[in-house]
């Protein structure tokens, strides 16, 4: 199977069934016999296409008598392969563009829709391969960065047009890949003697946090293996650090899964004392656990548990972290599907994270800190979830969050941008239960 025709057929399976597209392609490449050259081709089709779809989808409707829903789905997914090469991969020559989504067409068992595909790409290169933008700005923010205009209105009256678009703007550029040294395991010159080949550097803001310029294999790589680093976007090690756990103390890491922060806590410990985390599936709570031990850290104990439900077996703790599930918008660039989700897929989320953090604050002592998290920008799973809880719990006050590394984070609820430190959107809010 071509690189093209392989990208077709993912990007037709994620929008079929759901499916996550990291997951997607790292699974279809592993078991292809595509070499290298067409494995990143492939990757640059499919992440593209995902990140690009409204944009494209817009300039197939101004070309195809039928709107883009109607079209057949196979089809609908090469049209979008070709306009893509065609604005966005100066590399490949239009011609080169437009015949191979052609032969792709054919090859795919759709020969009679072979006509339309030249027909509009050409049509679209006749004409400049310009994009006639709409005039209302939430309808051509949605062209322009291609997520929902209901996505755009809302990010757009909660942080300004120039901070939106700058949000938007990060979304469609690749992701830095950052990870954390385990101090507990190795120093910072023999890490960045390690991966030097990767263009390490140190991050600007966060101790012990660097960032990779060039990715590849990470996890193939001997230190990864011997537990000297582990990946963690910015925000995420932020958030872990503005717990403040320290050595000896008890820590419960209520929604832990994938164990990134639940790590960074534990190394912030010494390995000393106990950091309890769950997750809702029994498999996720075992890579938790996969991990901790590939780190050496023995003070981590991963099982499996529902943040919503009391369990009385377990301690009083002196700090708990309530990541909750959400939106995940924060971290569209990453995952760009999720960029396209409907306004009413997210209507149930709120309830279920105010469930969640009135649970979690029953296992913090007196004196003891609970911090409320999410990787989402909406006020409704951020300010708002935490604005209601401190109104009806007045035992818990807020308190500052990291004033000591920056002045941006002495305040008790903050939503990390990415113009701030080039993390992912993150909201992270910090509160004490009161002494007694």
């Amino acid at each position: 199977m071509s690189a093209r025709k392989l990208a077709v057929t993912l990007l037709d399976q994620t929008e079929s069934k759901g499916s996550y597209s990291n997951i997607a392609l790292d699974a279809a490449l592993e078991k292809s016999e595509l070499d290298s050259r067409d494995k990143r081709l492939c990757a640059a089709l499919y992440y593209g296409v995902l990140e690009r779809k409204l944009t494209l989808d817009y300039v197939i409707s101004r070309y195809s008598k039928k709107p883009p829903k109607k079209l057949d789905s196979i089809v609908l997914q090469i049209l979008r392969t070709g306009l893509y090469q065609l604005l966005y991969m100066e590399q490949i020559p239009d011609t080169a563009a437009v015949s191979e989504s052609v032969k792709l067409t054919k090859k795919c068992r759709k020969t009679s829709a072979s006509g339309f595909v030249n027909a509009v790409l050409r049509s679209f290169i006749r004409e400049g391969k310009k994009i006639q933008y709409p005039e209302k700005t939430y309808e051509k923010v949605s062209v322009e960065y291609s997520v929902p205009v209901w996505l755009a209105e809302k990010v757009f009256e909660k942080y300004g047009e120039d901070e939106g678009r700058a949000f938007f703007e990060d979304s469609l550029k690749t992701p830095p890949l950052t990870i954390r040294r385990n101090p507990l395991k190795t120093t910072e010159e023999e890490l960045m003697n390690a991966l030097e080949e990767y263009g390490i550097r140190k991050h600007t803001l966060v101790p012990d946090a660097y960032i990779l310029e060039n990715g590849g294999n990470i996890r193939g790589n001997e230190a990864f293996r011997k537990g000297h680093f582990h990946v963690q976007d910015t925000a995420s090690q932020l958030c872990a650090m503005a717990l403040g756990a320290k050595a000896g103390e008890t820590v419960l890491d209520m929604c832990a899964a994938p164990g990134g922060k639940t790590f960074t806590i534990a190394e912030h410990m010494n390995g000393m004392g106990k950091v309890y985390a769950f997750d809702l599936m029994e498999q996720r709570a075992g890579l938790i656990a996969k991990g901790a031990e590939r780190l050496g850290l023995m003070n981590v104990t991963a099982q499996a548990g529902d943040a919503s439900v009391y369990n009385e077996s377990l301690p009083l703790a002196d700090r708990v972290l309530c990541d909750v599930p959400c939106s995940g918008l924060g971290v569209i660039r990453r995952k760009p599907e999720i960029r396209y989700k409907e306004r009413s897929e997210l209507s149930g989320l709120p309830e279920i994270q105010l469930a969640i953090l009135k649970n979690a604050a029953r296992y913090v002592k007196s004196g003891g800190i609970l911090l409320y998290s999410t990787c989402t920008v909406l006020r409704g799973e951020n300010e708002s979830i935490v604005e209601k809880f401190l109104a009806e719990n007045d035992e818990f006050e807020p308190v500052p969050l990291l004033p000591e590394l920056h002045e941006k984070l002495s305040g008790s609820m903050i939503t990390l941008m990415p113009s701030f430190a080039g993390s992912d959107g993150f909201f992270m809010a910090k509160m004490r239960r009161k002494t007694t």
